[in-house]
């Protein structure tokens, strides 16, 4: 929603394990939020630390809102919750081409389909987030995998 906790967390995960793959030159990625309450607030401190202690930085973020431009920049615009994926849905443009869908539908093996918000929580739900993005971060990699091997023409 703000953009300061889940979406940024995800960037920073997926960013870190598209560096360890030296993937980060096939994929674009940003982050963004439906609502505008932390425009160009750093994440979330709580979000940071639980990601620090796992090796991943993504201080260097700022909370934006999502633009149209969006749907036609990125291939897949992926939300953290059903709430965000209505909101997402009724954002895109008709003539987009960006696919929405919820993040953990990468992650198939977990029963939780919704990342929840840490926000108004305990340092558990931070973690909780991270597990989760990671998670799904790994079946999204295994996607463009798929995806990159199917576009590559001989």
């Amino acid at each position: 929603m703000g953009n300061i906790c889940r979406s940024p967390t995800a960037h920073g995960v997926f960013r870190h394990r598209l560096n360890e793959r030296q993937l980060d030159w096939r994929v674009r990625l940003d982050s963004a939020g439906t609502h505008d309450f932390h425009v160009g607030n750093p994440p979330d401190r709580r979000s940071l630390s639980a990601a620090v202690r796992r090796g991943i930085d993504f201080s260097d973020l700022r909370a934006r809102r999502v633009e149209a431009a969006d749907f036609d920049v990125f291939d897949l615009v992926l939300a953290m919750d059903r709430d965000n994926l209505a909101q997402l849905q009724s954002l895109r443009p008709a003539t987009a081409r960006a696919e929405v869908r919820l993040f953990l539908e990468f992650a198939p093996d977990q029963e939780i389909r919704e990342v929840p918000d840490p926000y108004y929580g305990g340092n558990a739900g931070f973690e909780q987030v991270l597990d989760l993005v990671e998670q799904a971060s790994e079946g999204l990699l295994e996607e463009l995998a798929r995806r990159f091997r199917t576009s590559v023409r001989p």
